[in-house]
């Protein structure tokens, strides 16, 4: 089949279905089912048979706003390609600011030596600090069992399994020791929003790792109180925050003795990750 009249029938299939990037996605989604680079796919005028049908499967099952990342079974993020599947959120280019909010506050790649990601996910989190931190080994948890096995294929798809582990949890509740560095991407969408949320990320991705309370804030409450058992001396913890929750959750920090080192914005200008430590003095004082 023609490319031409392919790409031209699924940009409008697309667009028609609230897509706002039809054409883009359209192109993307035939270099997958070709198995073709974009400077591939520039270079050929006829498309396969096989490959048009798997095209026209995908264009159809993201017409009804499956997100492209469930449909081609992947995701990047950082400098890693991870699976993905409806067990977790997809990573999102936002989360990116928590690693370069860590690497400004951790220097020293050789230093850190032990990671937590709680609500790991796809473990984008802890595969991107264990890439960037050679020395350290990481625990990623998640609640969802399927998550926490796909956490730990993405580590082995990435070269990094024989520093990371993962297992299904309720947060720190199994977790002992204490860590370099706290990671956590939590639920903190305010539970009144979630019927108002993009269809993309209403039907397809998983609603407790989205639905924050009613206040948005609920996972934050149990992150703050538990991070002074977690942190090891001079660690620190990264966590991201929706739009608008900053003096918020660094309220609730404050009160379990924690202080804000910096609260980085994203590239969206939306203040997205808080960096926390626990301070000697508070402790002294709380002990």
């Amino acid at each position: 089949m023609r490319k031409i009249n392919l790409l031209e029938q699924a940009r409008e299939r697309l667009f028609q279905a609230g897509i706002e990037e039809a054409a883009s996605e359209a192109r993307l989604l035939l270099c997958w089912a070709c198995g073709w680079t974009r400077m591939e796919l520039m270079q050929r005028d006829e498309i396969p048979d096989d490959a048009a049908e798997k095209f026209q499967a995908a264009i159809q099952r993201r017409s009804q706003r499956e997100p492209v990342a469930f449909i081609i079974g992947e995701q990047g993020f950082w400098t890693l390609d991870l699976y993905v599947s409806p067990e977790t959120l997809i990573p999102r280019g936002d989360s990116e600011t928590l690693l370069e909010a860590l690497l400004d506050h951790r220097r020293d790649r050789q230093a850190v030596r032990s990671v937590l990601d709680l609500g790991t996910g796809t473990g984008c989190l802890l595969l991107a600090a264990l890439s960037e931190y050679p020395q350290a080994w990481g625990l990623g948890v998640d609640i969802a069992p399927a998550a926490a096995a796909l956490a730990q294929q993405n580590a082995r798809r990435n070269g990094l399994s024989d520093r990371a582990d993962f297992i299904a949890g309720d947060w720190d509740a199994a977790v002992r020791g204490r860590f370099d560095v706290v990671l956590s991407n939590p639920p903190y969408i305010e539970h009144a929003e979630m019927a108002r949320l993009m269809p993309d990320v209403a039907v397809y991705e998983p609603h407790r790792a989205l639905d924050g309370g009613d206040d948005g804030l609920t996972a934050y409450r149990i992150l703050c109180k538990s991070l002074p058992r977690l942190l090891a001396e001079d660690g620190c913890a990264v966590l991201e925050l929706g739009i608008g929750q900053a003096q918020a959750v660094t309220a609730l920090a404050a009160e379990e003795g924690l202080t804000v080192l910096e609260c980085r914005k994203d590239l969206g200008g939306v203040e997205r990750a808080l960096v926390l430590a626990f301070s000697k003095e508070s402790s002294w004082l709380m002990g």
